[in-house]
């Protein structure tokens, strides 16, 4: 606020323009360290930022492609394309909005990327009037519609990709787009043809984006990979959509320790082949918790049962905890009713999970974190 009432000396800039540079490059920060970390960048609004993927996430996404040519038909600030770029020849990057796709383009030269080409214009009418064959068609649909607002189908965003998606395949063999994490995946399987891959990419147990994989003419079965990327490690685990189906589940109360899947792998649906992949038991079919007696290596956190009590007020309150780190699954009362109810704040060394055992009896169990 100071520095928007304080006069200026630079010609034809604007206290606010200086300050919305500040806020979005702040925003940077540990989003975007690499744009953060260098000099004469130029920073869109702030929604632009928040909108973009993160380092790590468009890494990822680098990871998964190969060839000489790349068309990322909905650029934005650019993040991906420039990750593209260290994978790719040459990659073309379409933003409608030309203020946008200027700024991709001056930071470009500024990071030294001279194999991007940027193109100010609609990513489909670049793609039917391009004679270019390529190896890639990336898109991150816009998930605003002008009539409808915040949408959540594919058929509803901009571009339509399930429309259009003869015309891209024409024009390619194969197509990343990317979507929200709140996209259901059946929902995503119908509208879609020619999945390969599923992959849900989750960022500190956070999930951030899912991406699809199509290839022309690809038939199979879907294979669903799931990421949870940190500073220092990447949990993944891998199914196929057949095999979950085919997989039967067993069940115990808790044993010696309990493990509770990662975001990814509970967005993903995995439930039966997680659990059968790592020799362990459900609590119960929806509550999505496992258990075993010897430690085991997880893609999620794990824990050492201290205790397991049925759930009933008297027992709850001789565990006399003040504090304790609480989660509900597949339990009818939420974390803030018992906090308040049982008057239990967070924190502390103690977590408790109030659940549902195999026989559908309500149970709470405590356990330390490992």
């Amino acid at each position: 606020m100071a520095l928007l009432l304080r006069p200026l000396n630079f010609d034809g800039v604007t206290s606010k323009e200086i300050v919305e540079q500040i806020e979005a490059r702040n925003r940077c920060r540990d989003k975007l360290p690499t744009w953060y970390g260098t000099s004469y960048i130029y920073y869109p609004n702030k929604l632009n930022i928040e909108q973009t993927s993160s380092e790590n996430a468009a890494q990822y996404k680098a990871g998964l492609i190969n060839g000489n040519v790349l068309l990322d038909m909905t650029g934005g600030f650019g993040v991906d394309s420039y990750f593209f770029s260290s994978k790719m020849e040459q990659v073309h990057h379409c933003e409608i909005n030309r203020d946008l796709s200027e700024i991709a383009a001056h930071n470009y030269k500024i990071m030294g990327k001279d194999n991007i080409y940027c193109h100010a214009m609609d990513g489909m009418d670049f793609l039917r009037t391009s004679d270019i064959d390529f190896d890639w068609v990336f898109i991150d649909p816009s998930r605003r519609h002008d009539a409808k607002g915040k949408v959540f189908l594919l058929s509803d965003c901009m571009p339509n990709v399930p429309d259009h998606l003869e015309i891209i395949l024409g024009k390619t063999k194969k197509i990343m787009i990317k979507t929200a994490p709140l996209l259901d995946l059946s929902a995503g399987q119908r509208e879609l043809r020619f999945v390969k891959e599923i992959h849900i990419v989750a960022v500190k147990n956070e999930v951030k984006e899912i991406l699809w994989l199509l290839e022309r003419d690809y038939e199979n079965e879907v294979l669903v990979k799931t990421v949870n990327l940190s500073e220092s490690s990447m949990e993944k685990f891998s199914f196929s959509l057949n095999d979950e189906k085919l997989v039967l589940s067993t069940y115990s109360d808790p044993l010696e320790y309990l493990y509770e899947p990662n975001s990814a792998i509970l967005k993903s649906g995995g439930f039966k082949t997680v659990g059968d992949t790592f020799k362990m038991y459900k609590l119960h079919d929806h509550s999505h918790l496992y258990t075993n007696n010897q430690l085991s290596e997880f893609p999620g956190r794990r824990f050492k049962v201290v205790r397991t009590i049925p759930f009933n007020k008297k027992r709850i309150q001789q565990l006399a905890l003040k504090k304790a780190n609480i989660t509900v699954r597949n339990f009818p009362i939420s974390v803030s009713e018992i906090r308040k109810k049982y008057k239990i704040k967070d924190g502390g060394d103690d977590y408790l999970f109030f659940t549902t055992n195999p026989d559908g009896e309500k149970i709470v169990v405590q356990c330390i974190k490992i």
